[in-house]
């Protein structure tokens, strides 16, 4: 089988394994599969549950028959998929406590040292 990816992100398996039809499923939306077609689209979420999965952009292969036409997969796909991964790691949540009120500002600076000795001020 084969897949062919367009530019508003379909994607098209022509396929009857069932282990191409979990591969796709695990960065597109498979909308509907016949005998012998699987068509899917690539989504924001879709791609979001790749990554989550360990899969990145980067990871993007084609077929050796196809890899050397360039591009193999759509250029605005591509630089798509680059954004939303980019997406992910643009902010970086850190669990912390937020203290306020202190009685002076002595007392504020004394626990702002003790929590930089300790490695734990953001």
């Amino acid at each position: 089988g084969f897949v062919v990816v367009e530019t508003n992100f379909r994607m098209y398996a022509y396929s009857t394994s069932k282990l191409h039809y979990e591969i796709l499923r695990l960065f597109s939306k498979i909308e509907y599969q016949l005998p012998n077609l699987i068509v899917g689209a690539t989504t924001k979420e879709s791609l979001n549950n790749a990554f989550e999965n360990g899969i990145t952009a980067e990871q993007q292969n084609a077929h050796p028959r196809v890899a050397d036409r360039i591009p193999s997969i759509p250029e605005n796909v591509c630089d798509q998929i680059r954004l939303w991964e980019s997406d992910l790691n643009r902010v970086e949540m850190t669990p912390a406590h937020y203290y306020d009120e202190f009685p002076s500002r002595d007392v504020f600076e004394a626990a702002c040292d003790y929590a930089r000795d300790r490695s734990g001020l953001l």
